[in-house]
Parts: structure tokens; sequence; C-alpha cells
């Protein structure tokens, strides 16, 4: 699709061979994208930009999803150049005109942001801009995320000698249980998001099979943890996204928080990834979730970056 503005040209992606005008703008995901394309995670027509008269790019954006999804699960690409935020609004209308069905909530916005964004004026002002011009399309703040990570070297903590051991998830009906019980008492945004809406157990149901049912790498890499009677008090979920390994999902049972087991379940799972000689190990959790974020700075994440994130109602 194409659109003339006066001086200003909208439009799709025609091709591949665009990719590397798409990336004139220095984002993080840049070295995915042409991957992405090839490979169903990211398509033409949810690739856009606004070109001058000269063919140069003034603004960009970009959605994503899985390979099998029909429509992009997520809104994770928008740039423009200093001086150029009329353009980069009248390409956020268009491409939303064209893209989100009419009457449909967007997918979130997500932009990731150095870890020390509002004590950097220059990354402050890339991050309140964009916020600023997504705010005069009808969105608003979310969440903010700790993205971390744990590199090769960093000490893995011994197996715990507290009477807790570890087994596989025995299948999904004990996984989707153990995660409505952790859904209990949630400082997770997103997880909150969706219990406004429905049951823990629809709300769990959904999280497995939108997230956990799409991992390929071997399902004993999901590990329960319990007590010498055979009493779960949490899991974790290891496993490789799209990109690199990732501590999933982790939780504790309520009746058992706040006894020091966090440290134990997480380490198991960081054990798992560390046995697959990884570049790196990735987790995440919201900037408010204080628990957790002592819990992965204890077992040697680093905290090397945060994510924001916006919605429309």
């Amino acid at each position: 699709m194409t659109a003339v503005l006066a001086d200003l040209t909208i439009r799709t992606l025609t091709g591949p061979d665009e990719v590397d005008l798409f990336n004139r703008f220095p984002y993080v995901f840049n070295q995915e994208i042409a991957d992405d394309l090839g490979s169903g995670r990211r398509r033409l027509p949810w690739l856009w930009l606004a070109l001058d008269r000269a063919g140069e790019p003034l603004a960009r954006l970009g959605w994503w999803a899985r390979p099998e999804d029909d429509a992009p699960l997520l809104f994770d690409v928008f740039d423009y150049r200093d001086g150029q935020e009329e353009a980069a609004l009248l390409l956020l209308r268009t491409a939303f005109a064209a893209v989100v069905p009419e009457g449909a909530t967007p997918p979130k916005y997500t932009r990731m942001i150095p870890a020390d964004w509002r004590d950097d004026p220059s990354a402050r002002a890339v991050v309140e801009g964009r916020r600023a011009l997504l705010e005069q399309t009808g969105a608003g703040f979310f969440v903010e995320r700790l993205r971390l990570d744990w590199t090769p070297g960093t000490a893995v903590p011994p197996p715990p000698d507290r009477g807790l051991t570890f087994r596989p998830v025995a299948d999904e009906a004990e996984l989707v249980q153990l995660m409505t019980q952790v859904l209990e008492g949630t400082l997770d945004a997103h997880s909150r998001e969706d219990l406004a809406r429905m049951t823990p157990r629809q709300t769990a149901q959904l999280q497995f099979d939108d997230e956990m049912a799409h991992y390929t790498t071997p399902r004993d890499w999901w590990r329960v943890a319990v007590l010498p009677d055979g009493e779960p008090v949490g899991f974790v979920i290891a496993a490789r996204n799209s990109y690199r390994p990732v501590i999933a999902y982790i939780g504790v049972v309520p009746r058992h928080r706040g006894k020091g087991f966090i440290d134990p379940i997480l380490a198991e799972g960081t054990r798992i990834l560390a046995a697959t000689d990884p570049e790196r190990i990735r987790a995440a959790t919201d900037l408010g979730n204080v628990p957790m974020a002592r819990a992965f700075e204890r077992a040697g994440y680093r905290v090397f970056e945060r994510e924001l994130l916006l919605a429309w109602d």
C-alpha cells in the first residue's frame, strides 16, 4: 500500500531488498529484521516507511508475530528522524488504518530502552518523544520491565541441600494447575490484565496455549520443585524461544512464598540452560516485581536494558 501526502510518501516495504532502507534507523532489532521476514515473524504489509521526495526514510514502524499467527502480535518498531514528528504521526495513523481492523484493539507497543534511560538526556528524549506521539493515538502506559541476562562464567548456585528436589513437569494439566496457583497475588502486569477479564484457570490455560505450547525445546527442561513428601512448591520453565535461551516462567505457590524457595528454583532453570553452552540466558520481570528482580540479582543476572510497553484500551 502507498499513500502520497504532499512531499511525503507513506508505504509498505516492496520486498526483502528494502530491509537495508528500513534499517537506516539504529535499533537493537535491526539485526533480526531480515531473518524475521524470511521466517514469517514479520511480513511486508506490516513494515512501513515514511519517505521524503528523495526517497530517504523519515520514519518507520513495524509489527511482529509468530509464524503461525494471522495478525500482528506486537507493535515493536517505531522510529523517526529528529524534527519529523509530524511525518511519524501521519505514518502511525496511515499504517494503523491499514493493518488494524476497524474497532479492534491494536497490539501493545514495546520498546527496548537503556537501563539508565531516565539519567541519560538523549535516551530519555527518545523514550518520551515516542511515547508522546503514541499517546496522541490513544495509547497509555502499561508497564516497564527489566530485561536481564546471565552469561557463562557467572557462578551457578549448587543444587539445594534443604530437602528440595526437582522433577520434570508431568504433563500440561499439572503445569496449568501450578500456573493457576501462582497467579494468586501475582505482581505481573500481563497476568493482572488477564485476571481482570477471566478466571485464574482460564488465564493459566491461555498463557500455556499462547507461550508454553510453542516452545520446541525439551519439556524435561520444565522442572517442578518438590518437598520430601512430594508436595510441589514451585516450578521453572527453561526454554529457547525463536532467538535464544530464556527463563520463560518461574513461580512459587502462595503457601510457600517467603521461604527462600525462589533461589533454588531459579538456579535449577539456570543450570539446565547453562549446560547447553549458551552465549547468554535471558529473562525479564516487571519493574514493580521487586522480589523477583532481587532473586535474579542474587542468581548473577544483570539488567542490561529495560522494556517499555504501552497499550490501547
